[in-house]
């Protein structure tokens, strides 16, 4: 990682440390440290003094220019999510608002800076208070992985009395769904996973069944334990990649929520599809409209505020080793989790 100069003038102006990037790339060649001026808030905003900044796989593949080749700012500071204490507030802001611990949603979702550096300032609705008792490096795993999962479980009429499978079970996400899911009712609880350490994992977040599917005909398995009835939902991570063996394992009327896929070319029959009313439902969480994300946001603090959530943290790193973060998400080597302090 490039340690960049000093952007420092001669002025009085305080200054923050940050990481940011202004051209995509690979992670050790295009993310920099330096110290940057710290920003203020502008009318409806907070500043947030951040604590721990989530690295999720979108972040990572927004800087290694996957998504487009073009840079959306000339210089981007990275991480939609994170934790930290409001430290100012602009005009039209309560200045109650001062002191809270918050956690916070699409914070580098078409803008220029994200929470990889000290300081934040977004919309105030994008702060959201953080329930007592769940720790700040728990709060920025909540805007992408938690959401996600939230809105999979609750979408299209919610999981109770349903057989569901959630794909990947020992995931960022898959993790927070399978315990949402559990709680919320599901009838029966599946998921796949590639290891007995993470079947373990998966059982204590709620699953009934964790099939191997490197070792079991996950298929056939699903078959047997519904007695032939099939799954009621599906909540997949890839569909390019599982699409046409989830639609051997749903019921006919049966719904497909989808979150993420594999850069691949996506091929399902239209004949299946067609003859077994499959439903399918796409979602993005930064699209998320204002009704959906009152509704996932609401029932997560009550979650959170009850305790009644496991947070699945692999790696805690300093913003220092933002590379390592960035190279543990890309190359799939954390179980869960990846936040870095912020100091």
């Amino acid at each position: 990682m490039r340690l960049a100069g000093a952007t420092k003038s001669t002025t009085l102006e305080p200054f923050m440390h940050a990481a940011f990037y202004e051209s995509v790339g690979p992670a050790g060649e295009v993310l920099q440290l330096a110290e940057l001026p710290d920003p203020a808030p502008a009318p409806g905003e907070v500043r947030v003094r951040v604590q721990w900044s989530g690295v999720n796989p979108s972040d990572v593949k927004s800087r290694a220019g996957l998504r487009s080749k073009v840079m959306p700012f000339p210089r981007v500071i990275p991480h939609s999510d994170g934790m930290g204490v409001i430290d100012a507030v602009g005009e039209g802001v309560s200045a109650a608002r001062v002191g809270e611990r918050v956690w916070l949603w699409n914070a580098a979702w078409g803008r220029a800076n994200g929470t990889a550096a000290q300081m934040i300032c977004l919309p105030q609705r994008q702060a959201v208070p953080l329930p007592e008792g769940v720790s700040g490096e728990a709060g920025a795993c909540l805007g992408i992985p938690a959401l996600t999962a939230m809105h999979a479980v609750l979408t299209q009429g919610g999981v109770a009395g349903k057989r569901v499978l959630i794909a990947g079970g020992a995931g960022a996400v898959s993790h927070y769904a399978l315990q949402i899911a559990s709680r919320m009712g599901a009838a029966q609880l599946f998921t796949t996973v590639s290891s007995d350490a993470k079947a373990a994992l998966a059982r204590e977040a709620g699953a009934d069944v964790a099939l191997n599917y490197k070792s079991e005909p996950v298929v056939e398995r699903v078959r047997e334990l519904t007695h032939g009835k099939g799954l009621d939902r599906i909540i997949e991570l890839d569909l390019a990649v599982n699409g046409t063996l989830d639609l051997d394992m749903l019921r006919t009327g049966g719904e497909l929520v989808v979150y993420g896929s594999s850069p691949l070319p996506l091929n399902l029959p239209f004949g299946v599809l067609l003859a077994k009313n499959i439903r399918l439902a796409f979602f993005i969480v930064y699209h998320l409209d204002d009704e959906e994300r009152a509704r996932a946001t609401g029932a997560l603090q009550r979650a959170l505020a009850r305790g009644e959530l496991a947070h699945n943290i692999a790696l805690r790193l300093p913003l220092q080793s933002i590379v390592q973060a960035h190279e543990a998400v890309e190359q799939g080597r954390a179980v869960g989790n990846v936040v870095l302090q912020v100091v």
